[in-house]
Formats: structure tokens, sequence, C-alpha cells
């Protein structure tokens, strides 16, 4: 079987125009010779009636604390609900189709409730469906312990459940399906000039994802990279080609982002804090004290700084009069203010190439943007700015690194 795994969003299949659209893919990727199986989301987006936000806000309406055990199984109803909806309009075409919950699909995990990993998927009943005609219809996003419990896989689930799928089956590949054509330079909000990237590699996707292009979530990133299996981002009711992810990229079309460019994509993330602590006589044990407080009570951080007269890094806006106290309580001063946002320049092919930093700067003045934190790696460079300057700093920075053309 030449096997095909295709992933629909939740905006993919919030009414049943949409959801035909999805059937579309399903029915061509047959008469183009693949056995597919879907993975769906949860349709729709907060506010929706079976949105994965929408079922988390009730449940914290009827008790602030609702036990994660029983978290997971609302959670869980979501991508059943789509499941079984999209087998039954895949029948009504004269297709086979049949819906499996995570766990009827063999997907054991490690027992962790909210944040489970995957840790095998027993592939026979999927494969002896397929064999048999059926399209297997997966709810994303959750799986069962070895002793049966429901768990979920925490945010872009569906995305890891679909990768975990394809590699465990060895898909050809795997087809994440959304709202948007592919990934683009930058986001066409912002940028109305930003072009479609139509070949990308694995660590360039990963660290857009990470720096905040929604994309694909990092996990199933992480999985098909490891797997080496190839992934397509594709808007879904087109046929165009969207965005390949591989190891390697192809001979690309002149409409397309160029492998030698310096910089492929700028990303943005916005609502952050600034958390500056003044701490010159702190040690060593007493930072890492500080920080494992403020990962146990759940707070992400980032752009780490360390000097010898402060420590500077940010925190979700959300999270900053919380950071502060938690500062407070050990002893320290601390400077905790909102109304940041990190840009960031991805791109492997700035590895080795002098001056890139140096470009970046001269956007940022361009864009008459201060830079307050930097963090860079082999594969980008991220600024904290100040939130109100982040579409002339993404424009700024897409133009200096002629993303334009």
């Amino acid at each position: 079987m030449r096997l095909i795994i295709q992933k629909f969003g939740g905006s993919s299949l919030s009414s049943k125009e949409l959801r035909e659209k999805a059937i579309g893919h399903i029915l061509a990727a047959k008469t183009e010779g693949y056995t597919p199986v879907v993975v769906v989301s949860a349709m729709g987006r907060k506010g929706d009636p079976y949105a994965t936000d929408t079922l988390l806000e009730f449940i914290r309406e009827i008790a602030p604390s609702f036990p994660l055990r029983e978290t997971d199984l609302v959670l869980s109803c979501g991508e059943l609900i789509s499941a079984a909806v999209l087998a039954a309009q895949v029948g009504a075409h004269g297709v086979k189709a049949l819906a499996l919950s995570g766990a009827q699909a063999g997907i054991v995990t490690d027992g962790v409730f909210g944040q489970a990993e995957i840790i095998r998927i027993k592939k026979e009943k999927i494969l002896r469906l397929a064999q048999d005609g059926h399209v297997p219809i997966v709810a994303g996003f959750q799986g069962s312990s070895e002793d049966g419990e429901i768990n979920t896989l925490g945010r872009g689930g569906s995305d890891t459940t679909a990768v975990a799928l394809g590699a465990a089956m060895e898909a050809e590949v795997v087809e994440i399906y959304s709202d948007v054509d592919c990934i683009m330079t930058a986001d066409p909000r912002l940028v109305p000039e930003a072009k479609p990237i139509g070949n990308i590699g694995y660590q360039e996707v990963l660290q857009m994802a990470r720096e905040g292009a929604k994309v694909i979530h990092p996990r199933a990133v992480d999985i098909a990279l490891q797997y080496n299996l190839p992934l397509r981002l594709k808007k879904t009711g087109s046929y165009d080609s969207g965005t390949l992810v591989t190891h390697k990229k192809p001979q690309l079309d002149k409409s397309f982002i160029s492998r030698e460019k310096v910089v492929n994509g700028i990303t943005h993330v916005t609502g952050l804090a600034q958390a500056r602590v003044l701490a010159p006589q702190a040690s060593g044990e007493e930072i890492e004290t500080m920080l494992q407080e403020l990962s146990d009570a759940g707070i992400s951080i980032d752009l780490i700084n360390l000097s010898p007269q402060e420590k500077a890094f940010t925190v979700p806006a959300a999270a900053a009069e919380q950071t502060k106290s938690i500062i407070a309580s050990l002893g320290y001063e601390a400077i905790v203010n909102a109304g940041y946002a990190k840009v960031s320049v991805v791109g492997a092919g700035m590895r080795g190439i002098p001056g890139v930093m140096a470009r970046v700067v001269s956007a940022m003045n361009k864009a008459q943007t201060d830079i307050l934190q930097t963090a860079d790696s082999h594969l980008n460079i991220s600024c904290l700015i100040p939130e109100n300057r982040v579409a002339a700093a993404v424009k700024a920075l897409h133009l200096e690194f002629n993303l334009n053309e």
C-alpha cells in the first residue's frame, strides 16, 4: 500500500461545506493510488461548540481545579465528535470509513494527563482496516495508557498524532491541512509582500515554529526529522503544492524562496514581559533556585541573558505579576514590565556567515525600533522589542534580507 496520512485542523472541519473540501482531498488521494489514513482535530475554534478551548472554558466554569483525569476525558470528546461526523460524511460518498478514538487506533501513551507522550503505536488494526478498503479516521490529540486511561497530548497534539502514525506506518508523506496555503516568509497580515516558501528543511521549520510561526507543532516536526518523514503543509480546498518539509531541498521554482537565502523567514511572538533581576551577589545555585521556582509555577521563560550585575529574561505578559512575586519571595528585587514582543530571523543559510547581526541591527534602526535583548543560534537571531513596533520591525527585516524578491 502507498500510505498517506492526512490531518485536518479544526478550522477545516467546522462546517459541512468545509468538511466536503476535506473529503475532496481524501478522495483525490484514493484516485492517485494512495491509501489514506485521516487524523482530525476538534471542530472549530474557541467559541465553537466542540472546540477544545470551548470545552476547557466550560469545565473551568464548573471548577477552577477540575481534576486532570476528568479534564482529559472531557477534552478528548472534541476529536471524537470530529472523527464520527467526518466518517459519516465520507460514507455518504460511497466510501467505507470508520471513526476511531486514539485508543482504538492503538495509540499507547505514558499515562501523563494533559501532556502525555506517545510511547508506541499498535498499528495492526489501522492497517487491517486500510487493507479492507476503509478510510480510518482517527481522533487526534489523544491516546490510552497501558492501564486504559485516556490521555491528551497537549497543544499541537493532533499534529503529533498524525506524524507519529506516519512514522509507525511508514507512510510516504504526511499532509497537514489548515486554513493557510503554506509557510510564508512572514505573517502576510503584517507584510503583504510575504512570499510562499515551497520547500524548507526540518530544522528551519522547527525553529520557525518555536519562534512563533503557527505552522505546525514543534513536537510533530521532531518526530518527522527523526524518521525522515516528508511533511506537506497545505490549505484545505486548495490543490496547490503548499510547503514541502524534508531534509534536503530539491530545485525550486523561481516563484519560491531559494536555498541560498541567508534568511528564509521572519517570525514574531507578542504578549511578552521582560523581567530584570538586580542580583549582583547571587550565586549560581541561587539563580538556579529562582529559575526552578518559576518553572514549578508553570511559567515559561525565554531570551535569557545572565550577567554578574543583572539577570534578564522574558515571560508571558499574563505571568508578569506572578513572576515578580516569586522573585520577591526569594529576596531579590525585580523589574517586570509587559508590552514587549520577540521578532526572529530564521534560516540555515546564516550559519557561519558574518554580518547577519549587523544587518538585523540596521533593519531595527530603519524601523526606529529599540532592541532590549537578543539571543541567537546557528539558525536564528531573536530580538526583544516594544510590542507596538512589531509590524515595522518585521517589515524592515523582510526587506533587509531580500525576502520580498
